[in-house]
């Protein structure tokens, strides 16, 4: 509004009333957040949890989900303000400060506390040994990338040497991975839920073994924003990390049939029972976080797989870029 105009009194006040955040006469408005996922996946079921149940609404906030696919487009669109919170893999908080960002981006709330992929077979394998890849044709997630380096981590840790040991093949992009296994490439598959389970169903092969058991407690994926938008939103964040609390024990305490129930809203072309088995596989291995905080053991073994893929200058140390006071205030006050 060009503020030159004449306007009356009353209707400034009116105005004024809407476009801020509280509204007039003690009525609280919401408070919109605009959040990034890198993608939609049964991995990240809490943050789904936390919507359909209201757990932000009832923190007074109004989430604004929207995925960006690729961990370099999500913090893009962080870096450029496009959103103001970002679902993505801690490992790009740490490639943002190693390039010395004037504004860093803080990890202030963790999702999910594993690797999500699992090792794909084309053949159903119950005997499998992981020497079995020697020799063979692996088809793996994209360099820098969070799944490529946990999986990379878990290769090296089994004795097996990607460059020499079997042919790797990490150029397609990751929504074209299943696409090009379905198709007859590679004789292994790093692949997430639910495709692991619909590829079983459709008899594609196995999953032979997880590399979120194989790689160890990491802060796998994280809630992150600015510096900036921090410091100016620090209530904000509270309560957004308030709701992901809640989520994470509603999830923790529900079976995977409840939590399927839940969260079928955003995948609407996924049958149930895959939903379930996808989530089912997830909590067997503790792969989502029972709360917020990200503790040294879990960032310092993220490191040890930054710097095995050779994706890491110096090893950062969690005060610079992580910030867990919100997180240990919602796990000190929900129960």
């Amino acid at each position: 509004m060009n503020i030159r105009k004449k306007i009356s009194l009353s209707l400034m006040i009116i105005t004024l009333c809407f476009s801020v955040l509280a509204g007039c006469g003690g009525d609280s408005a919401e408070v919109k957040v605009k959040v990034g996922e890198v993608t939609r996946s049964v991995f990240y079921a809490p943050e789904y949890v936390a919507l359909s149940q209201n757990f932000f609404k009832d923190e007074g906030l109004a989430v604004e989900l929207q995925t960006i696919p690729g961990g370099d487009k999500t913090m893009t669109a962080l870096l450029s303000g496009a959103i103001d919170v970002a679902l993505v893999g801690s490992e790009t908080s740490i490639y943002v400060f190693q390039q010395g960002a004037d504004d860093p981006v803080i990890n202030f709330a963790q999702l999910t506390q594993r690797d999500g992929t699992f090792l794909f077979a084309r053949k159903p394998d119950a005997d499998f040994k992981w020497d079995k890849l020697k020799g063979s044709t692996f088809l793996g997630q994209r360099k820098g990338g969070m799944p490529q380096m946990a999986g990379a981590f878990t290769l090296q840790q089994k004795g097996i040497d990607s460059g020499k040991d079997l042919m790797l093949i990490q150029n397609i992009d990751f929504a074209n991975i299943a696409g090009a296994f379905a198709s007859g490439t590679g004789d292994y598959v790093q692949l997430f839920e639910p495709t692991a389970s619909i590829f079983e169903r459709e008899k594609r092969g196995g999953v032979v073994a997880s590399f979120g058991l194989e790689s160890g407690y990491l802060p796998y994926t994280v809630f992150m924003s600015k510096q900036s938008y921090i410091s100016k939103n620090s209530d904000t964040v509270q309560k957004y990390t308030n709701a992901i609390q809640r989520a994470q024990l509603w999830v923790k305490a529900h079976s995977p049939e409840e939590i399927a129930d839940a969260i079928l809203p955003y995948f609407e072309k996924t049958d149930r029972d895959i939903v379930i088995s996808s989530v089912k596989r997830y909590k067997e291995q503790d792969t989502y976080a029972v709360n917020p905080v990200i503790d040294d053991k879990e960032w310092n073994n993220l490191l040890d797989v930054m710097d095995n893929a050779g994706e890491l200058k110096d090893r950062v140390p969690a005060a610079k870029i992580v910030n867990n006071s919100f997180a240990e205030k919602a796990e000190a006050s929900i129960k």
